[in-house]
């Protein structure tokens, strides 16, 4: 199982929009998902209880001993990828969620509070030891101001390639309307560029990860038989690198 941990020390960053988004992209692509709510506003238990579908399931986990439990028995029982969406701050919760990450992501606004307020969290994350990357959300559609940031950001960690992620997610109306219907933006508006960029971004966090692109059964059972593969992947048919 990977885990993907969203933390930054800055409220209002789309944390739990982007843990929503990710998680609806990548069970679109064959995994299956478990978003884990670390922040006790509780964005993700609120829109879990407006949802009308399953999955993804929302588990609200506040102790920060609980976590790496949690996290082993969810990849026990098959889940093949875990979504933590942390609090603002830096708290022991968000501590033990980044110890636990196979990837931290830092959304940051393009703004000069934002680009600021990531220092407190990489530098946790530093400490950690674990791969990260910026992603630059709710952007305007275009401006100097978006370079601007990108290169900021991509400055703080020179030694690091990749480390902002692609592409930008821009603000729009789409994501906080899927966000109050109980939907992620890929159901809500399925063929708008808010659910292009997500898929685009999970699609870049798959290649950071390494993760081998999951063929769901019913696309293997489609496939002609002379390209049938010899051994049908199931949904742990991941290599980490």
């Amino acid at each position: 199982m990977h885990t993907i941990v969203l933390a930054i020390q800055k409220g209002g960053s789309g944390k739990s929009t982007l843990a929503i988004g990710l998680a609806r992209a990548a069970i679109d692509a064959g995994h299956t998902v478990r978003l884990i709510e670390t922040d006790q506003q509780g964005t993700l238990s609120n829109w879990q209880s407006r949802r009308s579908y399953a999955e993804p399931r929302v588990d609200p986990v506040y102790a920060a001993g609980d976590i790496a439990e949690r996290l082993r028995n969810l990849a026990d029982e098959g889940v093949t990828l875990a979504i933590v969406d942390t609090a603002g701050g830096v708290g022991a919760a968000t501590s033990a969620a980044i110890r636990n990450a196979d990837l931290c992501l830092i959304p940051a606004r393009p703004s000069v509070v934002d680009i600021e307020a990531t220092a407190v969290t990489l530098a946790e994350v530093r400490r950690a030891a674990k791969p990260f990357a910026f992603v630059l959300n709710q952007t305007p559609i275009r401006g100097q101001r978006i370079a601007s940031a990108a290169s900021t950001l991509g400055e703080g960690a020179l030694d690091i390639p990749d480390a902002v992620a692609q592409p930008f997610i821009v603000m729009r109306n789409d994501h906080q309307d899927a966000l109050s219907a109980g939907l992620a933006v890929s159901e809500y508006a399925p063929s708008g560029k808010s659910a292009d960029e997500i898929r685009r971004l999970w699609s870049w966090i798959e290649s950071r990860l390494g993760i081998v692109a999951v063929m769901l059964v019913e696309d293997v059972n489609e496939l002609p038989v002379a390209t049938m593969p010899a051994v049908q992947p199931s949904a742990e048919a991941f290599t980490f690198v």
